[in-house]
């Protein structure tokens, strides 16, 4: 049976969740102590996750291509020793956006702008029964999470269906242990700025903006409906599978089960927030060839999975693209 998942938890822009999720926790900051990766034996050991990553080649230059996961848990770090020798290779470290935009408190609040109605009805305006039922029936049961946040039944009704959702999904994920701060994409930002290795982004935080605020009013309440289809027990029971086979470097099962569902039941916003991106990421990806030096790619996980995703197009130019079992670190 296909896994009922919340779509954004891999499919929707990095950016975007991870600046959600810091809006949610300077919110919640009075009542919540924030996460950090444990540097002691508090928290259970397991082994590293297995990475999904893939080396791309031509000539003597190498892209290493690295799947993540937008929010993680203390216990999915340290990282495999394949992912710590593909960063200690490359020059260069590419995200979806820039370290510096991802890290400006200016993102999340662009984004809540953009989530704003503007035409002077409210979200129960447009909502089908059984979403404004279902949506009513959330916002109670999450009373106690969303009061410290500034959000009730009536500051809801302000914002358009993608913002509600990405919120939903978003609250459901922190409260089952996930945190945004401690996200592959984050962690290895943090690294790069300690190790003094250049940076960069496939596209800005305002593009990623864009491809949740363009979507048709259709696919924004399907994407509601959703997030709140994948609440409670049953959704944190789906997420622990998806985690789990990110985990597990299981890129069969992330790609039928969560990839191919979407792209049958959601097909224009399967295309715009995975095709689309894909195919502008690479001309930029395909330039890091020229550069001097080695690079390491790192983006949402099913943006490289299947024939939509990026390891197939290079594949398809002409590269020679393995996934990693080991990689050697450079020579210093």
């Amino acid at each position: 049976m296909p896994l009922k998942t919340p779509l954004v938890s891999l499919c929707v822009a990095a950016g975007l969740l991870l600046a959600a999720g810091g809006v949610l926790a300077e919110r919640q900051a009075a009542t919540v102590e924030p996460a950090s990766v444990p540097a002691d034996a508090s928290v259970p050991a397991t082994a590293p996750p297995v990475p999904l990553l893939w080396r791309a080649s031509r000539g003597d230059t190498s892209v290493y291509l690295l799947g993540t996961f937008h929010l993680l848990r203390p216990n999915d770090y340290p990282l495999a020793p394949e992912v710590d020798a593909a960063f200690d290779a490359a020059q260069r470290v590419v995200f979806e956006l820039p370290p510096e935009e991802l890290a400006s408190p200016a993102l999340g609040f662009r984004m809540a702008q953009a989530g704003m109605r503007t035409d002077g009805t409210q979200l129960a305006s447009e909502l089908p029964p059984e979403t404004a039922q279902a949506l009513e029936a959330w916002l109670t049961a999450n009373a106690a999470t969303l009061q410290p946040m500034g959000l009730n039944a009536q500051a809801v009704q302000m914002f358009e269906p993608w913002f509600v959702a990405l919120t939903v999904t978003l609250v459901e994920m922190t409260a089952h242990g996930l945190d945004p701060s401690l996200g592959l994409d984050a962690h290895l930002s943090k690294r790069a700025g300690e190790a003094g290795k250049a940076t960069q982004g496939l596209e800005t935080g305002d593009q990623q903006i864009a491809f949740l605020a363009g979507m048709h009013r259709p696919e924004q309440l399907q994407f509601l409906r959703e997030a709140l289809d994948t609440t409670g027990e049953a959704g944190a029971q789906e997420l622990d599978k998806l985690h789990d086979a990110w985990r597990t470097g299981d890129e069969r099962l992330l790609w039928n089960e969560m990839a191919v569902r979407m792209r049958m039941e959601y097909p224009a916003l399967y295309h715009r927030i995975n095709v689309a991106r894909n195919d502008a990421w690479l001309p930029k990806i395909e330039g890091l060839f020229e550069q001097p030096g080695d690079s390491l790619v790192a983006v949402g996980a099913l943006h490289l999975l299947g024939e939509d995703g990026v390891v197939h197009k290079l594949q398809q130019r002409g590269f020679e693209v393995e996934r990693v079992t080991a990689v050697e670190p450079s020579t210093p």
